[in-house]
């Protein structure tokens, strides 16, 4: 049996003790935190494939800072929803119907000032990555990465860095290798393997992704590492990525490579 206190109590429920219940309630009125729906980052996907969306939605939202506030089954239509939706990020995928998600890149940096691009693609090849990067994508993410890597990246891609999957990254090591080119006149010699070190480093892997990529032991990959710093006299990350950008060893759009340098 319940009974209430008078209307100078709104939102009080008290309860007659010997119900099992305990002997007060009180249910506060809900208000919007303003400072949290301040700092969610706001997200819009595009992607053609619908249940692929609704799982995606799921897994950012599970995240508090993270809101979709948009989606789109093509690149035309996503245009359209970010310019509406002003985001902060955009996943997208390449191919789509009516086209590829690659010729909107463009549009959508146009159309959202400042917005953040990832690609997230079942495609893997010299052609999509490298068109991918050249129209301005922040990241490329491949949809076998796992549910961590995918939050990894999404967070990395905000906070302005670059974000590859490892098949990417090797792809874009492998090709850039291939042209042979020397590291500098005159500089002295590095070995093959000291070059691929220097290049994963340059793109912003970690001495323990390098060395699972090049099937070695960290210690090796930290032995290479120093080696290489020294012959050049690099004495930071920050100065092999430079030495990496001026000498034409990364590609347009990737970690570092911008005008300025």
């Amino acid at each position: 049996m319940e009974s209430r206190e008078g209307s100078g109590s709104p939102g009080r429920t008290r309860v007659q003790p010997g119900d099992g219940a305990p002997s007060e309630h009180i249910t506060p009125a809900r208000r919007p935190d303003t400072r949290r729906m301040s700092t969610h980052a706001r997200i819009v996907l595009i992607e053609d494939h619908a249940i692929l969306r609704d799982g995606l939605r799921a897994l950012l939202e599970l995240e508090s800072d993270l809101q979709v506030v948009g989606e789109a089954g093509s690149a035309a239509e996503g245009t359209r929803v970010a310019r509406t939706c002003n985001p902060t990020l955009i996943i997208t995928d390449l191919a789509m119907p009516g086209g590829l998600g690659l010729r909107a890149i463009d549009e959508l940096r146009a159309a959202c000032q400042g917005v953040r691009v990832l690609v997230l693609t079942a495609y893997c090849t010299d052609e999509y990555i490298h068109a991918a990067l050249n129209a301005g994508a922040d990241g490329y993410v491949l949809k076998d990465a796992s549910r961590a890597e995918l939050m990894h990246a999404v967070r990395a891609v905000l906070a302005g860095q670059k974000y590859f999957s490892e098949p990417v990254s090797a792809r874009l090591v492998s090709s850039y290798l291939r042209r042979n080119e020397p590291v500098m006149a005159g500089s002295p010699r590095i070995t093959e393997r000291e070059r691929q070190v220097l290049t994963r480093v340059a793109l912003g892997e970690t001495n323990k992704r390098v060395a699972m990529a090049l099937r070695l032991s960290i210690k090796t990959i930290e032995k290479h590492r120093a080696n290489v710093m020294r012959k050049l006299d690099l004495h930071n990350t920050a100065a092999v990525t430079l030495f990496a950008v001026r000498h034409g060893m990364l590609p347009a759009g990737s970690p570092g490579n911008c005008a300025s340098c």
